[in-house]
């Protein structure tokens, strides 16, 4: 069994699945850490504080981390330093949410898309930018969350605000299918790069696949799935 400390503080690299929310991740973590050793103290059973660095949407895989105990008081620490991201964007079609949670609701022209344009387009988007949220995002509008709203079938403005992109590199060009990896400052939303980045090719986009591989200095290839975590804790 590994030592842990999760009263104390620990600091817990996973690799989210698809399809989960990083809710849900929490969740099962906790459940999984209530039969650890170190949670009971003069057999009294201490429930731990747990948290999550970073939202990812249920559609995205790849890096949170997750805190306990006193690494909790961290997290804001952890969710500002830059993000990196692999993933892949569906030229020609959009959706509500800019990802594959809706179904297409607009298609457009591609033919005047070249490997060149697609190269030359991401110049466009490398340093400070604006960027405008989607409204299917946890982003609170008058203390409600946008996703809510829009899922209520209503809308609502959310205000463009200012991020920073470091590195946007095209890895792979398939049409529809282009892929690229990107390093970010905290608030960036890949699915409205994705948006911004159909309408700079005067066409249109929408995220099909997001992977998270690094925050900061901690890194995906470290993490551990939800599988091994287990494993760790009880073998």
């Amino acid at each position: 069994m590994q030592a842990f400390d999760f009263r104390t503080g620990e600091v817990i690299l996973i690799q989210k699945p698809l399809t989960w929310t990083s809710f849900q991740v929490v969740n099962k973590m906790k459940w999984l850490i209530k039969k650890h050793p170190s949670l009971f103290f003069e057999d009294k059973f201490i429930q731990p504080k747990i948290g999550h660095a970073g939202t990812l949407d249920p559609l995205a895989t790849g890096l949170l981390i997750v805190c306990t105990g006193k690494q909790t008081k961290n997290i804001e620490s952890y969710q500002a330093q830059e993000k990196e991201y692999t993933g892949t964007f569906f030229i020609g079609a959009t959706t509500p949410c800019y990802d594959l949670e809706k179904s297409v609701d607009a298609t457009y022209p591609t033919k005047h898309i070249t490997d060149e344009l697609i190269y030359e387009t991401t110049k466009q988007f490398i340093g400070k930018v604006q960027q405008t949220p989607p409204l299917f995002s946890a982003i609170k509008i008058n203390g409600k969350r946008a996703y809510n709203i829009a899922r209520a079938g209503d809308t609502a403005e959310i205000k463009p605000k200012e991020i920073t992109i470091k590195i946007f590199e095209i890895t792979r060009i398939a049409l529809p299918e282009v892929d690229f990896r990107v390093v970010c400052s905290k608030g960036t939303y890949i699915r409205s790069l994705a948006r911004d980045f159909g309408l700079a090719l005067n066409s249109g986009a929408h995220l099909i696949a997001l992977c998270r591989t690094r925050i900061g200095d901690y890194k995906l290839s470290n993490a551990k799935s939800i599988e091994e975590f287990e494993n760790s804790l009880f073998q």
